[in-house]
């Protein structure tokens, strides 16, 4: 094999931020819980949710051109219960941009269609609307967005969807791997389950409202002008219209696209912005931002789950990403 065809073009900040984040990790399960487990399991949740932003990245194609080199990288499954290629799956389906917010065709839609909410329990409805406001998501987001998708992908898998099963036995080594580790630690493992549990946490600040439904696919996508630590926690995916515009270009590179132009960018999306996450936090940690029905969808089931979702191909998506955003 040539190594140095291999290496060429290599992102050495993506790599360097990779080992960091395993660093954090094998010392906050090995070493910190001999200081303290409440330092241990917020450090260990930081990095798992570092892990999972690097993940993303590895999914866009960095830092090498070789996939299967890029999910070597990010192969343990830190969040334990997150298969790496299902993720990479369900999110380049979330890149074809004119389905943006679909409940049906947007695998990361947090909407649902008006005619399945209207179908639901009293009491289900009621833990979505908590579920729609920060402190919701933040408390039971994790157990609510993974019941969701796993009834979704245990139906897939139900109807012979290989892809699916496919994705979730590899997962299992993934998995088995990280649990080994953290029983030869002295980290306890239901500490480093709720560092697990933390760490999606994080990550749902990023993702609480960064689309919203809009009649323009171009208009559904945020903004956050934040520089602070949860930015880099994101790795920059607050600028989440540069990156959808630009689904190729790495994460250290997307704050200097959108200073060169923000104007640009807030002109794509309609002004669809944040100052930052202490803004998104007073606004709405106790309130919804958006109603849990979508509310421009007025249509049935079009397109079946398994071809919406299941069935694409990686990297289908960067080919068509600008699609959406050269429409008036």
């Amino acid at each position: 094999m040539d190594m140095t065809k291999m290496t060429s073009g290599v992102e050495w900040p993506t790599l360097g931020m990779l080992a960091a984040c395993y660093v954090a990790w094998g010392a906050a399960v090995f070493s910190l819980p001999g200081v303290s487990l409440w330092l241990a399991v917020p450090v260990a949740a930081w990095a798992i949710a570092q892990h999972s932003s690097l993940q993303h990245e590895m999914i866009h194609g960095h830092p090498f051109r070789d996939p299967r080199l890029n999910t070597a990288l990010v192969f343990p499954a830190l969040t334990l219960v997150v298969p790496y290629l299902r993720f990479r799956d369900t999110h380049l389906a979330h890149h074809h941009d004119a389905n943006l917010t679909d409940p049906y065709d947007d695998p990361e839609s947090n909407y649902l269609a008006e005619r399945d909410w209207n179908q639901m329990p009293g009491w289900l409805r009621f833990v979505l609307r908590v579920n729609n406001t920060l402190a919701g998501r933040l408390l039971i987001g994790p157990v609510v967005g993974q019941v969701f998708w796993m009834s979704s992908d245990w139906r897939a898998a139900r109807d012979g969807d290989w892809r699916v099963i496919a994705g979730w036995l590899w997962h299992l080594p993934a998995m088995a791997a990280v649990l080994a580790l953290v029983l030869a630690s002295p980290m306890p493992l239901w500490a480093y389950a709720v560092a697990a549990y933390g760490g999606l946490s994080l990550l749902k600040i990023r993702t609480f409202l960064e689309h919203q439904a809009h009649e323009k696919a171009r208009g559904r996508t945020v903004i956050i002008e934040d520089r602070g630590p949860l930015a880099l926690l994101f790795l920059n995916n607050n600028l989440h219209v540069v990156h959808h515009m630009h689904p190729r270009v790495p994460w250290y590179r997307l704050p200097r696209l959108y200073r060169a132009n923000p104007q640009r960018y807030l002109g794509v999306n309609g002004g669809y912005s944040y100052r930052s996450y202490a803004e998104i936090f007073a606004r709405y940690l106790w309130r919804a931002k958006d109603p849990v029905p979508h509310p421009l969808l007025r249509r049935e089931r079009s397109v079946a789950p398994a071809e919406a979702v299941h069935a694409v191909r990686p990297l289908v998506a960067h080919d068509r990403a600008l699609e959406a955003w050269q429409q008036p």
